[in-house]
């Protein structure tokens, strides 16, 4: 009796563990099949999945691994979600600003200053910049918006950089001449260097970085240009002697909109997106930015191009 009822319970109790490990390895093999099909759904590496390896092990893996992802992807969304707020409302302020200003300004001529043709003449021409200056803002966005999604295509050839900084000085020599600032070459780079770039995107990048060298320049300041040979690429710095930039603002200073010194940088005419649109037309060239500053002292970007074969 004794024996039979060993055996039962012995039969029983492998039939038992036998049902519910199969169970439990069933849900575990679903679990870990529809982790590794949404790793990789596309492919159909799932049929080489070896099952009765360690399946445990392995779900406990796979779900540490998953929710890592997850939580990586969540705080991505977040960033960029924060960052498309930002971006937003720095939009919208850009925007009302020369709106509400050409609003002022026309209302004052519908009531009435236009009749005074002092008045008229006046507010016009507020006017026409405020709007010239909407039109900076939508250009520079349009510019970002098409190297961003790669619409720009670069018409990369052969030339003299050292000659187009010539050009950009020439064309912005009145604009330093009302700082009573120096546009010079430094010394030892007072000659032909070639690159392969887009020649009208790199002028771009110069202007903008001469142009941010005038605005926080000093009175009576100078702003240099030098070349330095660096085998496959030449490096372009661009150094004034201006007010200089804080260390805090130092990491933000690509970022579209943001502004070291926004009353400075609006009464110059500045849209807040000169220093983004550079990034990005180096980064199009597969190519980088960088920038040191003291603040008091001055602050130099530098920056690389692919030299001409």
């Amino acid at each position: 009796m004794l024996v039979v009822f060993f055996i039962t319970f012995t039969a029983t109790f492998i039939i038992f563990n036998y049902l519910l490990e199969h169970f439990i390895y069933r849900k575990i093999k679903l679990i870990y099949k529809t982790i590794n099909t949404y790793k990789d759904s596309k492919s159909k590496a799932l049929e080489k999945v070896d099952l009765s390896a360690d399946i445990i092990g392995n779900v406990s893996k796979e779900v540490t691994e998953w929710q890592k992802n997850r939580t990586d992807e969540i705080t991505e969304l977040k960033k960029m979600e924060t960052f498309r707020k930002e971006f937003l409302g720095n939009v919208s302020h850009e925007l009302k600003t020369p709106i509400f200003s050409i609003q002022g300004y026309l209302h004052t001529l519908l009531e009435g200053g236009i009749d005074d043709p002092e008045v008229n003449v006046n507010y016009l021409n507020r006017a026409a910049a405020a709007v010239e200056r909407l039109c900076l803002i939508v250009d520079d966005l349009e510019a970002i918006s098409k190297l961003e999604s790669g619409e720009m295509v670069l018409d990369q050839r052969t030339f003299d950089v050292h000659d187009l900084v010539h050009e950009v000085f020439d064309s912005l020599e009145l604009r330093a001449n009302e700082r009573k600032i120096k546009l010079e070459i430094k010394e030892g780079s007072d000659r032909a260097f070639f690159v392969y770039a887009d020649k009208e995107r790199i002028r771009q990048v110069l202007v903008n970085l001469v142009v941010n060298s005038i605005k926080y320049g000093k009175d009576n300041g100078r702003t240099f240009i030098g070349f330095y040979d660096m085998d496959a690429h030449i490096l372009v710095e661009v150094t004034d002697n201006g007010i200089g930039i804080d260390p805090i603002h130092l990491s933000r200073l690509f970022e579209r909109f943001y502004r070291v010194d926004k009353s400075r940088s609006r009464e110059q005419g500045g849209t807040g997106l000169g220093l983004s649109i550079v990034k990005h037309i180096l980064e199009a060239h597969k190519q980088s930015i960088n920038v040191r500053s003291t603040f008091g002292i001055g602050t130099t970007f530098t920056f690389t191009l692919k030299k001409a074969n």
